[in-house]
């Protein structure tokens, strides 16, 4: 699989982001993956998931499987 050109990406923040920035921005519209990356570091690498992946990474956040600082 080559990487998708994601110089003209739109990336967006979670509105739970907060007033600190730190958290992560994803990119809509590459079909098959969903771009993410560091939202203190926007010119760093950006890492792809598929959607199946995606949706469980979210699940399991929601789930509590990640506790820590929020």
């Amino acid at each position: 699989m080559t990487a998708p050109d994601l110089s003209g990406a739109n990336w967006r923040k979670s509105s739970f982001s907060g007033e600190t920035g730190a958290c992560i921005e994803v990119a809509d519209g590459f079909p098959g993956v969903l771009p993410v990356r560091d939202s203190k570091d926007p010119q760093g690498p950006s890492l792809l998931f598929t959607a199946d992946a995606w949706t469980a990474f979210i699940a399991a956040v929601r789930a509590g499987a990640f506790p820590g600082k929020h």
